[in-house]
C-alpha cells in the first residue's frame, strides 16, 4: 500500500470524514483527497499536524514506501515500544537492565568461546653435575606452556644432565614430573643431603632405600640409604614415564 492509501484507510478506521481531517490539518477537503490519491504529498508541517490527527506514528504510514532499515518498526516492536513508553520510570529502567544483559549474552554467543590459555608449569634450568636433575626448588626457573609433548599431568619439569639414566631420559632432555606418591620402580626426582638426583626407586622391606640409574653401565651413581646412615632424603615427585623393571628383576 501506498502512503495515501495507508493514509486514506487509517482515517477510515477513526471514522473520519475528509473534512473533519482537513479541519484538524488546516487544509482543504478537496487537499487531503490528493494526499490519499497521491496527486501531492503533505507538507512537513502539515504531516507532522497528520500524524497526530490520525493517532499514528510515521513507520506505519511509510512501511510500505521504503526499504526496510533498522529505524523503520515492525508491528511486534510498536507493541514494545508503546508499551515501555506506557511504564513508570522504574519499569523503563528495569526493562533498560534486561535489554543490556540479553545484548551482552548475544555479543558473547556469537563472539564464540575464547581458547583458553594453556596451564603453565616451571622448567627448572640450574645446571648441576652429571647424572643429576635441575634444583626442583628456588626461583631459578622459566614458566613453559602445558601443550603438545608436555604431559597434562605434568606440575613442574626438571633438565637432565649426564647420562645416568640414557637412553630413557637423555643428556640435556627435560623430565616431566607430577607429585603423585611413588611406587617400586617408579622414576623420581629427589633431593639426597642437598644434591638433586633423578632416579629409580625401590624400597626394600628393611627400609633400605636404592635409587638406580636406568643406564646400568653407570651403575657407579647408584645411591643407597639405610636407616642408620643418617642421610637426608626427600622426593620432589615422580617422572611421568613408563615404569621400569628393577635391576637384577
Amino acid at each position: 500500500m501506498s502512503f495515501g492509501e495507508r493514509m486514506r484507510a487509517r482515517r477510515g478506521e477513526l471514522d473520519m470524514t475528509r473534512a473533519e481531517l482537513a479541519a484538524l490539518l488546516g487544509v482543504s477537503p478537496s487537499a487531503v483527497g490528493n494526499y490519499e490519491t497521491g496527486v501531492s504529498f503533505p507538507k512537513e508541517e502539515i504531516m507532522l499536524r497528520l500524524f497526530d490527527a490520525l493517532e499514528v506514528d510515521p513507520n506505519t504510514l511509510f512501511q510500505d514506501s521504503f526499504q526496510y532499515n533498522r529505524q523503520l518498526l515492525g508491528p511486534k516492536e510498536r507493541r514494545l515500544l508503546e508499551g515501555y513508553r506506557g511504564l513508570s520510570a522504574l519499569g523503563r529502567e528495569t526493562v533498560g537492565t534486561m535489554v543490556d544483559a540479553l545484548c551482552a549474552y548475544r555479543d558473547e554467543a556469537q563472539a564464540g568461546p575464547e581458547a583458553p590459555e594453556p596451564r603453565m608449569i616451571p622448567l627448572y634450568r640450574t645446571p648441576a653435575a652429571a647424572g643429576y636433575a635441575s634444583p626442583a626448588f628456588g626461583e631459578d626457573y622459566d614458566l613453559i606452556p602445558v601443550t603438545g609433548e608436555v604431559p597434562p599431568a605434568a606440575e613442574f619439569a626438571v633438565r637432565i644432565q649426564g647420562d645416568s639414566m640414557a637412553p630413557y631420559i637423555a643428556d640435556g632432555s627435560v623430565a616431566y614430573v607430577n607429585r603423585d606418591p611413588l611406587k617400586a620402580g617408579d622414576v623420581g626426582v629427589f633431593c639426597v643431603d642437598g644434591d638433586i638426583l633423578c632416579k629409580q626407586y625401590y624400597r626394600d622391606p628393611a627400609g633400605i632405600v636404592y635409587l638406580f640409574s636406568l643406564n646400568r653401565a653407570r651403575a657407579d651413581a647408584d645411591v643407597v640409604l639405610t636407616s642408620s646412615a643418617g642421610r637426608a632424603l626427600a622426593c620432589f615427585g615422580r617422572v611421568i614415564m613408563r615404569a621400569f623393571p628393577l635391576p637384577g628383576r
